[in-house]
């Protein structure tokens, strides 16, 4: 099995390649006949997904087929030539899908106001419907552990909730969303960037960067209190990893989580 194709292929480390496929495997993430669109920022995660794919596509025991989509915000001087260049140039089928979400935010958004969850919201609900126009049952996308965690503490502290990311959810519109890379470290993402000299978007692609608001504070401060963790304590993230595999409802504050019968 497998898709043999005649393109070169990125070199990807064996260990980060297990990982995928461990969580491939234990989540039933992609499988036999699964079409899968990719949401493309030009980040380092997303190009490692694509990869990661392409290598699991062309390896794995089933079959599938996944294509690449850049959302194009619609600013000024936004350019993705050198993408469609890459993906090109690996075999990977690349479209950039045209939106005037900036335009639309000039009125969406107050000024001094925060931006981030409202172009994530955006974006996502774009890249819906580019997967909606092509029937795709399934869209992936680069989240990382490091992003999970960040989220999960994000959740707690300001929001009074405990959510993380899930591997895998159907969404609204009937398809799945999922996350390939949810148990690798963000470490290893920027390792096979850096690895490859890929050429990345980094936040000069971000439409907030030509608005007058605040940067998103909460997940830089979160970040950085996770490394401070990590620095006096190097097994945090595995720490946390298995917490996130062995949890018990009923030791927390919700009776609707306790087990009835050892009241």
């Amino acid at each position: 099995m497998g898709r043999r194709d005649d393109f070169p292929i990125i070199p990807m480390s064996k260990k980060l390649l297990k990982v995928i496929g461990k969580t491939n495997a234990e989540f039933r993430l992609i499988g036999e006949g699964d079409r899968v669109l990719v949401g493309l920022s030009g980040g380092k995660d997303s190009l490692a997904l694509v990869h990661a794919l392409k290598h699991i596509q062309r390896n794995a025991p089933f079959d599938f087929e996944f294509e690449a989509c850049t959302v194009k915000y619609g600013m000024p001087d936004e350019h993705y030539d050198f993408l469609s260049a890459h993906c090109a140039q690996y075999g990977i089928k690349h479209t950039v899908y045209d939106t005037n979400i900036f335009d639309v935010s000039q009125d969406a958004i107050r000024e001094n106001s925060s931006f981030c969850s409202y172009f994530s919201r955006m974006r996502r609900g774009a890249l819906y419907s580019f997967a909606e126009e092509g029937g795709f049952n399934k869209v992936a996308l680069g989240h990382h552990f490091d992003d999970t965690v960040e989220s999960f503490f994000m959740n707690m502290f300001y929001n009074g909730t405990m959510r993380a990311l899930a591997p895998i959810y159907k969404t609204g519109r009937g398809f799945h969303l999922v996350r390939p890379l949810i148990q690798v470290r963000e470490s290893q993402l920027r390792g096979f960037a850096m690895d490859n000299n890929l050429q990345v978007v980094g936040d000069e692609a971000c439409p907030a960067m030509l608005k007058d608001v605040k940067m998103p504070h909460a997940r830089a401060s979160t970040k950085v209190w996770l490394s401070e963790l990590e620095a006096k304590n190097p097994d945090i993230f595995k720490r946390i990893k298995a917490s996130f595999k062995h949890i018990h409802d009923d030791t927390f504050l919700d009776p609707e989580r306790w087990d009835r019968d050892d009241i």
